[in-house]
């Protein structure tokens, strides 16, 4: 009964937040860590994760949608793995793990950069694989779908944090890198 109530509370604040116009959201974006023990992690099966160019040629485009019918929370640094590399994409600007909220429907973006194509340094690799939290296994993606015909050249990768939009992960990216 405890569960419903909270369920029901977290519901009513989320449609008086709506209603009022107000942009702050009690369950979208970084949450606390009382909120994320409240929603729990996402479900990988309720989770639709995509990967894209992203306008330069060593940047891809990542985005995760809650398809779920009521919020919860993955990390709040996506995981960004290379086929048959150890290690993934380190977060800028540097931070460690925490829970990001995603309420049903709502979808995050982050920005990821690797080596420059022409770079001699690193492995060149056949696709990148992205979860929206460690838990989970991810999806691969090929080298072309990320814009990255000649494959993914590695060298010292980086991802934002999960953003609002698009423009956002792209200029967290572009702050970050200077």
């Amino acid at each position: 009964m405890r569960l419903r109530s909270a369920l029901a509370s977290a519901l009513s604040v989320t449609a008086a937040l709506a209603l009022t116009g107000t942009a702050a959201s009690a369950t979208t974006g970084t949450a606390s860590a009382d909120t994320a023990s409240r929603l729990g992690t996402c479900q990988e099966k309720d989770l639709e994760v995509h990967a894209a160019p992203g306008g330069q040629r060593n940047v891809a485009r990542v985005s995760v949608t809650n398809n779920g019918h009521r919020a919860c929370v993955v990390d709040r640094i996506p995981t960004i793995t290379f086929r048959g590399l150890d290690g993934s994409a380190e977060a800028v600007p540097p931070a460690g793990s925490g829970p990001y909220a995603l309420a049903g429907g709502e979808r995050a973006y982050a920005a990821v950069r690797t080596a420059d194509p022409a770079a001699t340094e690193g492995h060149v690799v056949g696709s990148l694989s992205v979860a929206a939290d460690p838990s989970h296994l991810g999806v691969a993606f090929r080298a072309a779908t990320v814009g990255m015909p000649e494959g993914v050249h590695v060298w010292v990768p980086v991802t934002t944090l999960w953003q609002e939009s698009r423009a956002a992960a792209d200029s967290a990216l572009a702050d970050a890198l200077g």
